[in-house]
């Protein structure tokens, strides 16, 4: 048993390597000799792929929850000591298992797209087949030389360390890997449409209308990932926020932006038929910057805490990043002269021209965040010296910007295309303007000095204003049905708008916990007590207990408002058995109106030294994203599946319906 499970991993993993080469090979044939093959010959390597990772995975699954150390993978990252739920979400928080997870994803989109290609004279369905095939093949290929997790231990030892223990502290480790995958690995979907569609020379919008649900169903996860990874973040890591410009935080960040510039631009192309050499070039520029923050994450070439160990996954990664760029951009040089757009935006005051500067806006913020990001790295590359671009870098820049996204989500979907008359913008501006200045008087009124503050809930209002504003004169009849049947048949103008206020709220939490914040350390004797946030914080005694796999040392600290405990916070230390670091994990009391948050910075005996937060609204940061990622799946709708390419035709008329109210 103990080579069985390893055996059917390797197997799986060359059936990927296998399958997913002969689909490349006849994606291409099918391609370039349409009508030669038959659909059948794309079925069985798809469907071998998808077995081919399934039962590496499994596999992997299996050699975990036996506890099987003969597997290399199980003696480096398990432990029998570690709970069920955490030795299952060990097959991803690895470098080896994180590889099988990846090609199970991509598989799983392989055989969605197979789905839309019902014959092989499809040129642009089978040669989108044929560039997932070599993606695919690459990441097998991983799973079955530097990152295979199957090697089989000769001398086996009795136990294993466990999984790194910040793995094991908090349930969110289950759903932001993966769902950082679904939203990474899906953006191979119309990077493979597009490369298809540059090899046959076919411009147009199918390749877009095509890849519209890849395109929300990636955008939608990495969006829910991203804010889980914060939330994840600001739970465990115990530094009191949720996000610090850390490298790989923003290798996940930056495929979202061009991402999200993509979907913009791809919409103005179906609608207008402009900015078609724009998308391809989102679309290149997407997918080599998953491939770049997957680089950034397993290559070691950052510290990071989301950075696995250094291993031979590194140059193999930087040499496929090397050829998307010179494959991709190069082919789409050498076809650049049939893809420039017969059109241009009559005016920038208009619905394309928002879409325009948003676009350019969003691929602004990506630039300066790729810049602060990857010159560290390629200074210390050539030079040797370690150089560092911190937070007040991004920061300093990422204001700027951030407050031009806002005012083109807040003007850009209320403009009509083509050319919006400044009658026209102001009456459907007047009321949220007025509302929004409102806004902003009472909140300096009530005391609020910082213009930023101000400004970007003057900004905020607008967007929400706007959006009911649409709302209200669009509905057919001012009821709960009237308002489903607007929504339902209008999905991707309100999805929009749906994830446009969720932006608002994270902006919104943004300004307010950095405006309005507090922090204090203190050092506290057992039974002493000090003011902070309107509480007696009190060091009340010190517990010591010991759970399945640590021992924990747990300072109970009491808040009491008028004389009357209002919470118990308990920050611990946890010593994790075959781990030699002890890990602290704060203590965060969560609710509508404020965070108190609480993580050691010394504890001994008798004495606590503690890092204390209070952060107003900061629960609705995670409400904002949920609201999100919400707004691109109801875009993308879940209704019954209509013929192809309807999906955009219908988001066109629904847009022109809302354009003209």
């Amino acid at each position: 048993m103990s080579t069985l499970v390893p055996a059917a991993g390797w197997v799986g993993s060359f059936l990927g390597v296998a399958a997913s080469l002969a689909l490349a090979w006849t994606g291409f044939r099918a391609q370039y000799k349409p009508g030669a093959l038959r659909r059948n010959q794309l079925v069985v390597p798809v469907w071998c792929m998808v077995a081919g990772a399934a039962l590496s995975m499994l596999a992997l699954e299996i050699a975990l929850l036996t506890d099987n150390f003969a597997v290399s993978y199980v003696a480096e990252t398990h432990s029998r000591d570690t709970s069920w739920l955490f030795t299952i979400t060990t097959a991803w928080s690895a470098l080896g298992g994180s590889i099988v997870l990846w090609a199970l994803v991509l598989a799983g989109y392989t055989a969605v797209v197979l789905r839309g290609v019902r014959t092989t004279d499809d040129r642009l369905g089978v040669g989108a087949l044929g560039v997932m095939g070599i993606v695919a093949a690459f990441f097998f290929g991983l799973v079955t030389t530097v990152a295979n997790p199957f090697r089989i231990l000769i001398n086996p030892p009795p136990n294993g360390p466990g999984p790194n223990p910040l793995l094991q502290e908090n349930i969110l480790v289950a759903f932001h890997p993966p769902m950082l995958y679904l939203g990474f690995v899906g953006f191979t979907v119309p990077f493979a449409f597009a490369m298809s569609a540059l090899l046959i020379r076919q411009g147009g919008i199918d390749w877009l209308r095509r890849t519209r649900r890849a395109n929300l169903v990636a955008w939608s996860f990495l969006t829910g990932a991203t804010f889980l990874g914060a939330w994840w973040a600001y739970e465990v890591l115990g530094w009191g926020g949720y996000w610090a410009w850390d490298p790989v935080e923003n290798a996940a960040l930056l495929p979202w932006l061009t991402g999200t510039a993509f979907i913009h631009s791809a919409a103005v192309q179906i609608k207008r038929g402009m900015l078609q050499a724009w998308n391809f070039v989102l679309v290149l520029a997407t997918f080599a910057l998953t491939i770049l923050g997957t680089f950034l994450t397993r290559s070691g070439v950052v510290s990071s805490v989301h950075s696995f160990t250094e291993s031979g996954v590194g140059p193999a990664f930087l040499g496929l990043l090397l050829v998307v760029l010179v494959a991709g951009f190069g082919l789409f040089a050498a076809r650049g002269e049939r893809l420039a757009s017969l059109s241009r935006p009559e005016s920038l005051a208009s619905r394309e021209g928002a879409f325009l500067v948003n676009n350019l806006l969003l691929s602004l913020f990506a630039f300066v965040v790729l810049t602060g990001t990857v010159y560290p790295i390629v200074v210390e590359a050539l030079t040797g010296n370690q150089v560092s671009v911190g937070r007040p870098f991004f920061d300093r820049m990422a204001v700027p910007l951030g407050f031009g996204l806002l005012l083109a989500m807040g003007v850009g979907p209320i403009l009509p295309y083509r050319h919006a008359a400044p009658g026209v913008v102001w009456q459907r501006l007047r009321y949220p303007l007025v509302v929004a200045s409102l806004t902003a008087a009472v909140l300096v009124a009530a005391g609020a000095r910082s213009p930023g503050l101000v400004a970007v809930v003057f900004l905020a209002t607008v967007i929400v204003g706007s959006t009911l504003r649409q709302l209200a004169v669009s509905m057919p009849q001012r009821s709960l049905p009237g308002f489903l049947r607007l929504v339902r048949g209008q999905r991707a103008y309100w999805g929009g708008q749906l994830a446009h206020l969720g932006v608002a709220g994270v902006v919104v939490v943004i300004a307010v916990t950095g405006a309005f914040g507090e922090r204090s350390t203190v050092t506290l004797q057992r039974g002493e007590a000090t003011e902070f946030a309107g509480y007696q914080v009190t060091f009340e005694a010190t517990q010591e207990y010991s759970a399945p796999n640590r021992e924990v040392t747990e300072p109970r600290i009491s808040f009491r408002d008028d004389g009357t405990v209002a919470h118990v916070a308990t920050p611990r230390v946890s010593s994790f058995r075959n781990q030699e670091q002890a890990v602290g994990t704060p203590s965060v009391w969560s609710g509508p109106t404020q965070d108190v948050y609480v993580s050691l910075a010394d504890l001994q005996p008798d004495q606590v030294t503690l890092n204390l937060y209070r952060y107003p609204l900061m629960v609705w940061m995670w409400v904002a994203g949920a609201v999100m990622a919400a707004g691109g799946l109801w875009a993308l709708g879940f209704g019954r599946r209509r013929s192809q390419g309807s999906d955009g035709r219908h988001a066109e008329r629904s847009d022109e319906v809302v354009s003209r109210a």
